[in-house]
């Protein structure tokens, strides 16, 4: 399965999801195509891989 995509640049391209994910972390994204239509980076809601939504507090469990 690919997702059509628009880049910042406004290219057009489809891509796997892996790759939609990768290119959302890199901040390239415009928007994309979904079954509904199309998702607007910045105005609709989107899962963000861990890198965006991340704990980035301190480690608090205890090493094995």
């Amino acid at each position: 399965m690919t997702i059509q995509v628009e880049l910042i640049d406004g290219t057009l391209c489809r891509v796997v999801p892996k790759g939609l994910n990768l290119l959302l972390n890199r901040e390239l994204v415009k928007r994309f195509k979904r079954s509904s239509g199309w998702a607007v980076v910045g105005r609709d809601s989107i899962r963000y891989t861990e890198k965006v939504n991340g704990y980035r507090g301190m480690e608090r469990r205890r090493a094995a």
